[in-house]
């Protein structure tokens, strides 16, 4: 009888640890939350929301396909790489959401490596890299490869972590090298003619880039749904603000698709967006758009009072180089 209750308990014991392979669970600590839903994206159109509870915590179970996923606040979002087993838990601040992401529990290691990856790549100087000429920019990209190999080597993951990542690597490294070309295609703009356009405007009526002839024009090409455009608009904010009465209009131009016109609309009034807000007539195919060769964005441009282009992809109002190029041209 004894053996048989034995047979019986290691039994559900064995059932139970098999289930909890089957899921992860996962949880996060917040400061400063930009809301109160969690989500996390993955391969295969994965998404699962996770509410605030009762305890201030972000908590619940998910089942998974080994891999990476994508967590997002609604503002921010940061890489994951997820299985069933694991035991995540995360704290942050979200004032300081990169540099403040610590991870415990079962998948940590993995989970502070990418962490602490963002942070390095916040940090490598791509604006030399894609400087460079063809010689030194196949130099510098490879010894980039090699390092980053080298930074997963001595991390000492897993094996399967290690395996996919280094594809993320590789990766990384071919679309670096085709950014690269599609950056000279785009320099060859400099110096020439813009392209016009003539775009809805948030406040009514249409403009085109003529009616701005005599000023120095810095767009910003974006959508209400791209992360890093929105992570942008504090600083534009500023930038507006240091050259308010200069030489110079900015103007946003959304590629946000038909259907979005009044997630667009809204988006605008809510944020308090300044300068001159208009809507793209055909998203990413419009003629204005596509005359720059514009595959990614936020993408910035710079066009003198005569109507030529200054910079065809101008640095981000979060650059110093901007205000310091600004602060030369409208002095």
């Amino acid at each position: 009888m004894k053996s048989i209750f034995t047979g019986i308990l290691v039994g559900l014991l064995s059932l139970s640890a098999f289930a909890q392979k089957n899921y992860l669970t996962f949880e996060a600590k917040i400061e400063n939350r930009n809301g109160d839903k969690l989500y996390i994206l993955g391969p295969k159109k994965f998404k699962k929301e996770i509410n605030l509870n009762k305890s201030g915590v972000f908590k619940d179970t998910l089942k998974v396909t080994e891999g990476m996923y994508r967590l997002n606040d609604g503002v921010e979002n940061t890489s994951l790489f997820l299985k069933n087993g694991m035991d995540l838990k995360l704290t942050l601040n979200a004032k300081e959401f990169d540099e403040s992401i610590v991870y415990s529990g079962k998948g940590a290691k993995e989970n502070n490596f990418l962490a602490q990856t963002a942070l390095y790549e916040e940090h490598y100087n791509y604006p030399e890299l894609f400087a460079a000429d063809e010689t030194a920019f196949e130099k510098m990209t490879l010894n980039k490869k090699q390092t980053d190999l080298k930074r997963l080597a001595d991390a000492k993951l897993e094996p399967a972590f290690a395996a996919m990542y280094t594809k993320e690597i590789e990766g990384a490294t071919e679309d670096l090298q085709r950014y690269y070309k599609e950056e000279q295609k785009v320099k060859k703009l400099n110096n020439a003619p813009s392209p016009t356009f003539e775009y809805e405007n948030h406040k009514g009526g249409k403009t085109k880039l003529e009616d701005l002839r005599g000023k120095y024009v810095y767009i910003d090409v974006w959508a209400t749904w791209c992360g890093p455009c929105i992570a942008e608009i504090p600083h534009m904010k500023r930038v507006e603000e240091q050259f308010h009465g200069k030489n110079i209009e900015f103007v946003g131009i959304s590629v946000d698709t038909k259907k979005d016109y009044e997630k667009w609309k809204k988006f605008v009034t809510t944020k308090d967006l300044k300068g001159i807000q208009l809507f793209a007539d055909n998203d990413w195919n419009s003629d204005f758009v596509k005359a720059y060769g514009i595959t990614g964005i936020p993408r910035f441009i710079l066009i003198d009072p005569k109507g030529n282009i200054v910079n065809a992809n101008a640095d981000r109002p979060s650059s110093p180089s901007l205000t310091a190029l600004l602060s030369e041209l409208l002095k």
